[in-house]
């Protein structure tokens, strides 16, 4: 070895000679170098020949041309030949003393780093190779080691960045009895670096924290673990991936991990909902393990849990129970772990909301029953989380709202709950019930569900809003409820009853309209009762005292009036079984005193009523004997003329209202002859009306009225009566103008069997000329309508007639007219 030394170090004797010359040119040292490299590449030498050599002669030039060499040619040949020397050589730490120092004056100012970035990560790529090679040797050479990476972690070449990582992780590994000394100083370099552009230098910092980290002073752990809870929402898998692994590592072998358990947890359970299954799976995998290591390191502490705990025999669906270890880690952490998480669900930044909700979830799913010392914290943060713009947010937090109800007692919870309903309820207080009673086991939540349906059924919680979303969720609680409790609902049906009709009675969009009517069906179905009507029919006494309270303080804008529209026309026939409590309302509330916007509604509702009486209010038979009350008491002073447009449309559905009671035959001819002078006055005045409903149907009720009673009317009525409806004769609608006609010729009818037919001659010839005239209406329909009614009027007065036709008939456009009346006014002589 010595002789084939001596050889070789006489082959490299004058490129050696050349390159050590003061004054040698750039292209005579680049010669002397590719001389060098092409005898020691140039074929095999022993590892002990090539020692001898590299150490012996060609270390020291070498090293000062690498150091301080102005060729960049002739410097990367340097560090293509140390590197070399290095990898083959069988002592390469001897060359540490002469080597490092120019390692630190290439990279480390002053006088400046290496320009090239290519030769700046050979030079790294170097310090890794001696790192190992070398191992616990470099330890002296420690404060240089870690100066260089100080610098280079900071490269503004992305590769040297990198290569300087891994450095750092071989520094650590290498000798870890002297890293601690000196890893603090990495921290900074590595967490400026940690948010690179290029993913990969962010995975190669991750590792490299790791690393020096766990291999050098625990610390560091403070300064570091905001910035990789920022590497959790990394865009880039393999990132996340790399904190998993480190924290999950940390969490295992950390000499110190006892007191960060309660930091490092929720990094680790953070990565659960990853997106990626492999992530998820790596983090449940290090759980595991950590959970049972910490099992067997605290043994005898858990051996009563572990020999003697039982299952909880109700478990959300879907979820696997984490092992003792596990529960345990969360549980003693969780109050160290909870204010932090809580303050971050309520944090400016949407990811971060959602992260920490989805963690809020996992860490209630360990802790179990010691939930229930957090149980204020926790709540107060529901109801914030609830209200969140962000939709997974909310969604994460019910669920972990659910676990409240799955875990705690419901006499701790609910009592909770329900104080927040004393003051102003929100939205968001309500949706967290909703999912504890989602979350209970029926037989825990059956001794509450009385309790339950007082506290959701008092007028400060089921009437505080009229807004869609908060109702929304007062229906969810009650669905929960009747789905958790099934039959056990039938001790508290009325309170829910109410909360339904309290939802109903909100003005809001059609599909909460059928959640609540499925509500209901439900609500029946489970204390076996064939349909909803059934239901109403069970509570319809108690339903109507309950909104009859205050119903002599009533305006448009109580909330009970629409409680009781929902009441009347929802129930159908069981209405029937209610009607004097019905009619009781109604007469307090009709009034002509009253709020009249409010007494437009109810007529409306009772319009709606009396169009399906036999389905309705007479469904049991029993509403005649209430008619004269509805007629006298409500509708007659309500028929009274006021000024303005709601007194205008008051009158107006009254008057729908009667036409109703007429038109389902509920008014029979005895009770119009009760109520004929009470009404025909103000009916007769309704057919000059500016609604043209109106006026039609009071035209149609004056007809039938007419029919009944005609033949009594006195003088004074008959004029009065065909005066108003000669009017309508000449009004804008069609239908009014036909129907006015048909009752003018039941008029004639009632006339010519009256007693006072004798004094209403002259009134009789007035109306035969105004008929005369509206028999050349340009509506052909119209004209003979009129016809019918002249025919009909022609048997009182056939002479005068006649005479009323001759004098007009030369000016009708449409003479036929007049000649047909002509002609039927014979012909009934000629028979009579």
């Amino acid at each position: 070895a010595a002789e084939a030394a001596a050889q070789v170090s006489q082959a490299l004797a004058r490129p050696l000679s050349l390159l050590q010359e003061p004054d040698c040119g750039r292209a005579a040292r680049l010669r002397a170098l590719e001389n060098i490299r092409a005898e020691l590449q140039g074929r095999p030498l022993p590892g002990a020949v090539l020692q001898e050599v590299f150490a012996a002669r060609l270390l020291r030039p070498l090293s000062r041309c690498l150091a301080g060499d102005a060729a960049e040619r002739c410097r990367e040949l340097a560090l293509e030949l140390l590197r070399h020397g290095l990898s083959h050589g069988e002592r390469p730490c001897e060359a540490l003393p002469v080597l490092l120092p120019s390692l630190v004056q290439r990279l480390c100012p002053p006088p400046g780093p290496e320009p090239s970035e290519e030769l700046r990560l050979g030079l790294v790529q170097l310090l890794s190779l001696l790192l190992q090679r070398c191992g616990a040797f470099m330890a002296p050479y420690l404060g240089d080691i870690t100066r260089v990476l100080q610098v280079t972690l900071l490269d503004h070449y992305a590769e040297v960045r990198r290569e300087s990582c891994r450095c750092a992780v071989a520094c650590a590994r290498a000798m870890p009895e002297h890293f601690h000394m000196q890893s603090e100083s990495l921290i900074k370099p590595l967490m400026q670096t940690i948010s690179h552009q290029h993913y990969r230098v962010r995975v190669d910092v991750i590792q490299a924290t790791g690393a020096v980290i766990q291999f050098g002073n625990g610390k560091s752990v403070d300064d570091v673990l905001s910035h990789l809870a920022q590497r959790l929402f990394d865009e880039i898998p393999k990132v996340r991936h790399a904190v998993t692994t480190v924290i999950g590592e940390w969490l295992l072998h950390l000499r110190d991990r006892y007191s960060y358990f309660h930091k490092l947890i929720p990094l680790l359970l953070g990565s659960f909902n990853d997106e990626i299954p492999e992530n998820t799976k790596l983090a449940w995998t290090y759980w595991e393990k950590i959970g049972l290591q910490w099992e067997k390191e605290n043994e005898e502490d858990l051996k009563d849990k572990m020999n003697f705990s039982v299952s909880p025999s109700h478990y959300p669906k879907g979820e696997t129970r984490p092992g003792l270890g596990c529960r345990e880690l969360v549980s003693r952490n969780l109050s160290k772990i909870l204010p932090g998480l809580c303050n971050d669900i309520t944090d400016w930044v949407e990811g971060t909301r959602i992260k920490a909700s989805q963690l809020l979830y996992t860490l209630l799913l360990h802790a179990e029953d010691h939930i229930t010392q957090h149980m204020e914290l926790l709540l107060r943060t529901l109801y914030q989380a609830c209200s969140d713009a962000e939709s997974e947010v909310v969604k994460n937090s019910v669920k972990a709202a659910e676990l409240i109800g799955t875990f705690v007692s419901p006499k701790v919870s609910l009592k909770l709950i329900t104080s927040a309903f004393g003051q102003t309820p929100k939205a968001s207080c309500v949706m967290v019930l909703a999912a504890v009673i989602r979350g209970s086991p029926k037989e825990i939540l059956q001794p509450h569900v009385t309790q339950l349906g007082s506290t959701l059924s008092q007028a400060g919680v089921c009437q505080r809003s009229e807004e869609v979303f908060y109702m929304e969720q007062l229906l969810y609680c009650v669905q929960a409820l009747i789905e958790v409790c099934q039959e056990d609902c039938k001790e508290s049906s009325l309170q829910l009853m109410k909360v339904l009709v309290a939802i109903m009675a909100v003005p809001s969009s059609q599909d909460l309209k059928e959640k609540v009517e499925k509500t209901m069906s439900s609500l029946a179905e489970v204390q076996q009762l064939e349909s909803v009507h059934c239901l109403y029919q069970q509570h319809i006494v108690q339903l109507m005292a309950w909104v009859s309270v205050s119903c002599e303080g009533w305006t448009s804008y109580s909330p009970e009036v629409l409680q009781f529209e929902v009441i009347a026309t929802h129930s159908g026939p069981v209405i029937g079984e209610a009607l004097n409590d019905f009619i009781l309302i109604l007469e307090t509330c009709l009034q002509p005193n009253r709020d009249p916007q409010m007494r437009l509604k109810l007529f409306t509702v009772l319009s709606q009523l009396f169009q399906k009486a036999s389905e309705t209010v007479n469904s049991q038979g029993l509403f005649p004997s209430y008619l004269e009350t509805v007629i006298k008491d409500i509708l007659a002073p309500n028929l009274q003329w006021h000024a303005g447009r709601t007194a205008a449309a008051i009158r107006a559905t009254a008057v729908l209202c009667l036409w109703a009671l007429i038109h389902c035959e509920m008014l029979s001819p005895k009770e119009i002859l009760k109520v004929k002078d009470e009404l025909m006055p103000q009916i007769v005045a309704s057919m000059d009306e500016d609604s043209k409903i109106t006026r039609l149907m009071a035209c149609r009720i004056v007809d039938v009225f007419l029919k009944v009673c005609g033949r009594q009317f006195d003088a004074d009525e008959f004029k009065n009566t065909y005066t108003e409806v000669l009017k309508r004769l000449d009004d804008a609608s069609c239908d009014v103008r036909l129907a006015a006609a048909h009752t003018l010729a039941n008029w004639f009818k009632c006339l010519k069997d009256s007693d006072v037919k004798s004094s209403m001659e002259g009134h009789v010839e007035f109306l035969y000329q105004q008929l005369l005239i509206h028999l050349d209406d340009p509506d052909e329909n119209l004209q003979k309508a009129v016809l019918e009614v002249l025919k009909e009027g022609s048997v009182l007065y056939p002479d005068l007639l006649v005479r009323e036709i001759e004098g007009v008939v030369h000016k009708h456009q449409t003479p036929v007219y007049c000649n047909q009346l002509l002609h039927h006014i014979q012909s009934a002589k000629e028979s009579a």
